[in-house]
Order: structure tokens, then sequence, then C-alpha cells
């Protein structure tokens, strides 16, 4: 899937926090959507760029890629 073309559910805003705060965050919002909605996360911690792939594994989300640009990473995940 072309990240460009994803048209997200709901934005998630945790640019300037630090773990484990962008992934207790996400967790929260991903509970408001219905399976099969697309969340994007906006953060700036990189280790992000690990926890949130791994958690989707774990919790039977999927991760659909992360791209990074004006100083801060883009995640999506669709929930499972």
């Amino acid at each position: 899937m072309d990240i460009e073309s994803i048209t997200p559910d709901q934005i998630l805003d945790t640019k300037g926090l630090s773990c484990p705060m962008p992934l207790l965050k996400t967790k929260k919002a991903m509970s408001s959507l219905n399976s099969g909605q697309i969340l994007e996360v906006w953060g700036t911690d990189p280790g992000s760029k690990n926890d949130l792939p791994n958690w989707c594994d774990r919790s039977g989300h999927v991760f659909l890629g992360d791209k990074e640009g004006n100083g801060f990473f883009r995640f999506f995940i669709r929930k499972g």
C-alpha cells in the first residue's frame, strides 16, 4: 500500500512525548476506532519506530508503514 494514498480516519498527535506515552495514547485512540479504520500517529520519539510495529504484531492490528518528514514521524495503523 502506498503511504501517500492513505486517508486516515483519525490523526493522533504525540509530538514531543517520549516512551511510553506515544504507545499508551495510540492504544487509547485505537479503542475508539472500528475494525478496518486507520489511525495516523504523529510523533517525534524515535523509539516509536520499533514500539508501534511490535505492538501491532502483538495486538492484531496492521502496521501499514511510516514516513519521516517535517521534523516528525507519521505512522499508519489499521485496526484489526
